[in-house]
């Protein structure tokens, strides 16, 4: 049976926690990597009756965008509604995890996901893009050994780089060592120094498979002390980075597009700050959730309209006189996330036989009522 740690460790290689904003308390909110998962549900937030659907459903594992967690419970008071959903997901045996910012710049993630469904064609991040990190891995290893253990570290993702895989470098050379008492030498005496024809082997590999690549080297090399290198690298992989700018796929209006802002996401109302509501749209800019104070980026992308949630009324005037158009169609326009996420853990589950049910929250999480 899968456990938690399973389904997080292949969610991590496609939006790892590294790439997440500063401060921001992703990850495992409430019990234990270690669990068993049978059915789990994806949702947006994690509120009381999304817990209660889950219960309901027999869910086990809650998988969701936004943390459970923003604020730190000081004291677990029971008069709290938060503290109540807390012991409830407790008492049914339920474990959250939760992707937020990580999910927001991973490549393929939350932004181009919306980037997608309001028609952004070559999207670009929006903010500064980070580079990713990437090691190189160089190992010591008996010749007769090399082979095995370059084939164990290929398997485990090391050395692709673009359309190439299982790429590495040897070099031959000569190890020496000296074993000491208590020592279990693969090869040589205790006590005496010995020499073995030897190869270095080097790959290099991004860090969200960093403890995967040193486990399968681990596991197939035949030292009891693995001598080996491990350092960061400059210039390989893809660079990551919040928010998405690009082409609209077809010029309309301020107002049309506003329109059609509206309908794909399923809104009923949204809130649009325009100067000139004919001015024809050829450049969109998008940032899921709340990034109002991301504006002047967009300004310097050349948008001509910025779609983001949560836009305060003394921010809203700074974007006005700017002449940047912004529809804010409110943070809930992340909820987009649920059937992308279904399909991702469906993938999974079928690439890697969990045998688990992966269902997605049917609730509506927003706050807010249009009247």
């Amino acid at each position: 049976m899968v456990k938690v740690k399973e389904i997080v460790a292949h969610f991590e290689e496609f939006a790892p926690q590294q790439i997440a904003e500063k401060n921001d308390p992703i990850g495992l909110q409430l019990g234990s990597l270690e669990h068993e998962v049978k059915k789990m549900m994806v949702t947006l937030d994690v509120r009381p009756e999304i817990v209660e659907e889950a219960i309901e459903a027999g869910v086990d594992f809650i998988f969701a965008h936004h943390p459970a967690m923003f604020v730190p419970v000081k004291h677990f008071d029971l008069a709290d509604p938060q503290n109540q959903m807390y012991a409830m997901l407790i008492k049914h045996d339920i474990t959250v995890y939760a992707a937020h910012t990580n999910l927001d710049n991973a490549n393929g993630g939350m932004n181009d996901w919306l980037a997608e469904v309001l028609n952004i064609e070559d999207p670009k991040p929006l903010l500064p893009p980070k580079a990713e990190i990437w090691y190189k891995l160089a190992v010591f290893v008996p010749k007769e050994h090399a082979t095995v253990l370059r084939q164990a570290l290929a398997q485990a993702g090391a050395g692709h780089l673009g359309e190439y895989t299982a790429c590495s470098y040897s070099l031959s050379g000569t190890g020496r060592f000296r074993p000491k008492e208590g020592a279990t030498p693969y090869l040589g005496k205790v006590g005496q120094v010995s020499k073995v024809a030897e190869e270095k082997v080097e790959v290099v590999f991004p860090a969200k498979i960093k403890a995967k690549v040193l486990q399968a080297m681990q596991a197939v090399h035949p030292y009891e002390e693995i001598a080996f290198d491990l350092y960061q690298v400059e210039g390989l992989g893809q660079s990551t980075g919040m928010g998405r700018v690009g082409k609209l796929n077809a010029p309309m209006t301020v107002s049309e597009y506003a329109a059609f802002c509206k309908q794909v996401l399923g809104l009923k109302g949204l809130r649009l700050v325009a100067k000139d509501p004919t001015k024809i749209v050829k450049r969109v800019a998008v940032l899921g959730g709340s990034g109002a104070k991301f504006y002047p980026f967009a300004l310097n992308a050349q948008a001509d309209v910025y779609v983001t949630g949560d836009v305060s009324y003394h921010t809203a005037h700074d974007m006005y006189e700017s002449g940047l158009a912004v529809i804010d169609p409110g943070h809930h326009f992340e909820a987009i996330c649920k059937p992308h996420l279904k399909q991702l853990f469906t993938h999974w589950n079928e690439q890697n036989a969990w045998q688990i049910e992966v269902i997605s929250s049917k609730l509506n999480t927003d706050p807010f009522t249009f009247i």
